[in-house]
């Protein structure tokens, strides 16, 4: 260990004493060496050694493993030089590792080019390096100088490379590095391909993910997590869940970094059976409920339908941080529970947790969902002067959404226009969203102008406006919407509503009849709707965004996925029973009417899950107030 005595000497357990240079020669010396380095060569002649010290490299390693801060490294970097042992490439690369550890990534890129000789080993720590630093610019740099000078990358180098291209989701570089791990012959290296696994499935490209597990020949613990996670992330979270149960039949034990994994694919899919098993699972496990895996098990059942499991959860959880109270705020807001959601705001502040942005934005959004217009621009209005937490677009969506529900399109607008932070698509999209709910065509026109400048390629859009033209009945105005989309290659994205029976998931589509039981359904469905009509439904052709006669507006509105898999619900499931669904897109106000209608009927509860918040049906009403 390096200390420094009155008599500057050097002690250790296993070398005699000997005297050190002087300070001010050791700094001058570090200091000569950084400044020299960039203009060594090859041809160079080493620095001589000082005459009186001949000590065993290994020794020189120890210290530096032993430096505790900058100043240490580079006094034992002095003696290294004075030693002449830069030239053995075992010390030089320790050094540069050290300061690389030490988060000196400037000494180290200096050290790195002045060294005389590179192995494998020096170029992965340099890659390594700029890698944590964040520096992706200088790490994808580094390496193609490494492939250039026909180094061979190893499996500490490569993984490196493919994690900056992940978290870059740079799939073109991924790719390129992908032909560099099979000329290398590393495809088959264990780090190597769970770290292509890793990159593939982080960029979306989950059949190339898939395909890399697959052919694995070991498979740990992280890869397993890694390829679940991936799925979720994707959107098929369904197949997340069946990775979970063959990776536990391969006799693989999940960790609590895989449980959140598996309790975020479950908050995806919105399977309650699912989240139940998951949570019995974890305790058969005795996994303490920590903040993060606590947190996901709040989102999990509040996304799975069930607020009051969620909030079981987060009432046992020993310690919350904010974003523990957020997401509990949250899940209070979209199931339309504003005013429980904003009682948690005092009893978060009493615990002595200061909210955030995230907690704003949850804060706002359960307002916007509720109709609760003052206490959403009380708690705006206190954001930055009560709490220091400067508003963003992301807040500001929040009010433009909240003000557009109200009706109140011009305040909305006015709040747009004196925005100071730059507006993006989530923004414009709550705004035309507002103006379809209110049949604002030429507000909504303004604000299509704006969302399609940002996003040319997000079918979404297109859809949104052609929409509002359907329902205002201008069909010309909607057609030349659609034939844009047909000339940029842009395709709706289809319908889907989900319904989970006896732990298995069943799909349906618009006018499905792919189902084993689709006679059934239809039959159900036929004499169902008789008994709706009779009670005072009235099919509401409205949300039929087509221009065809009226009778044939009806029967398309009959065969929205919602209905079929709430009649496929009837069917499967026990009397008196909830029925659960989960939606892609927004639930219709058609089907919004129906399924209130059934649920007097029926005498059934009903929830369901679309892609702005729930629904909680039960005896002819909806908890949202017809206010979503």
């Amino acid at each position: 260990m390096l200390k420094l005595t009155k008599t500057r000497t050097f002690l250790t357990a296993n070398h005699e004493r000997f005297r050190l240079l002087p300070l001010s020669q050791l700094a001058a010396i570090a200091d000569t060496q950084e400044t020299s380095l960039k203009s060594q060569t090859h041809t160079q002649k080493p620095l001589e050694s000082h005459p009186s010290l001949h000590i065993d490299p290994k020794y020189f390693v120890s210290v530096l493993l032993n430096c505790k801060n900058i100043f240490q490294i580079k006094q034992a970097h002095a003696q290294i030089v004075a030693n002449g042992l830069l030239t053995n490439l075992f010390v030089s690369n320790k050094l540069l590792y050290i300061y690389v550890q030490h988060k000196a990534i400037d000494e180290a890129h200096v050290f790195f080019g002045g060294m005389r000789e590179k192995d494998p080993v020096s170029w992965s720590v340099m890659v390594g390096g700029f890698a944590k630093d964040g520096d992706f610019v200088k790490c994808f740099r580094t390496f193609k100088e490494l492939t250039r000078c026909s180094v061979q990358p190893d499996n500490y180098t490569l993984p490196f490379v493919l994690r900056v291209c992940r978290d870059r989701m740079d799939l073109l570089m991924g790719s390129l590095v992908h032909g560099v791990v099979l000329k290398s012959g590393l495809c088959w290296d264990h780090f190597v391909c769970a770290a292509l696994v890793d990159m593939y499935a982080k960029c979306r490209v989950i059949d190339d993910a898939r395909k890399l597990f697959d052919d694995m020949h070991k498979k740990d613990l992280v890869t397993w997590t890694v390829m679940i996670d991936g799925y979720a992330e994707s959107g098929n979270a369904k197949e997340s869940l069946v990775l979970f149960d063959w990776m536990r039949e391969e006799g693989i034990v999940p960790d609590k970094i895989t449980m959140v994994t598996v309790v975020n694919a479950c908050s995806k899919l919105g399977a309650m059976h699912k989240a139940r098993f998951v949570h019995d699972f974890i305790c058969s496990m005795k996994f303490s409920l920590n903040v993060i895996l606590g947190t996901a098990m709040i989102d999990m059942y509040a996304k799975c339908g069930s607020v009051d499991f969620a909030r079981e959860i987060f009432d046992g959880m020993r310690e919350k941080n904010v974003i523990s109270w957020s997401v509990m705020i949250a899940a209070y807001g979209y199931h339309g529970q504003g005013k429980k959601a904003l009682d948690l705001f005092p009893m978060m502040l009493n615990c002595g947790i200061m909210p955030n942005r995230i907690t704003f934005v949850s804060l706002l959004y359960a307002c916007s969902h509720a109709g609760l217009v003052d206490e959403g621009f009380e708690l705006f209005n206190s954001m930055w002067d009560k709490y220091g937490v400067k508003p963003d677009v992301k807040h500001c969506t929040c009010m433009v959404d909240l003000l557009g529900r109200a009706g109140r399109l011009d305040e909305a607008l006015k709040l747009i226009e004196n925005m100071t932070v730059e507006k993006d698509e989530g923004l414009w999209t709550a705004f035309l969203a507002a103006c379809r709910i209110h049949k604002h065509v030429e507000l909504a026109e303004w604000a299509a102008k704006s969302l399609l400048l940002l996003q040319p390629q997000n079918p979404g859009h297109y859809v949104l406006l052609s929409n509002i033209y359907a329902n205002a009945g201008m069909w010309e105005d909607m057609a030349k919407v659609r034939n844009l989309m047909t000339k940029r290659n842009l395709k709706k994205i289809p319908g889907w509503t989900w319904i989970e029976v006896d732990n298995k998931i069943h799909q349906f589509s618009v006018g499905d009849k792919s189902h084993p039981l689709s006679k059934e359904i239809y039959v159900l469905l036929k004499s169902l709707i008789e008994k709706l009509e009779l009670a005072g439904y009235v099919p509401d052709t409205n949300f039929v965004l087509h221009d065809v006669d009226e009778e044939v507006k009806v029967g398309m509105l009959y065969a929205h996925s919602e209905k079929l898999a709430i009649t496929f619900g009837l069917i499967a499931t026990p009397e008196g029973t909830p029925i659960r669904i989960t939606k892609n897109l927004r639930v219709c106000g058609d089907c919004h009417t129906f399924i209130k209608f059934v649920s007097a009927i029926t005498k059934r509860s009903i929830i369901v899950r679309d892609s702005n918040r729930f629904h909680h049906f039960n005896e002819g009403a909806c908890s949202c107030g017809d206010y979503w």
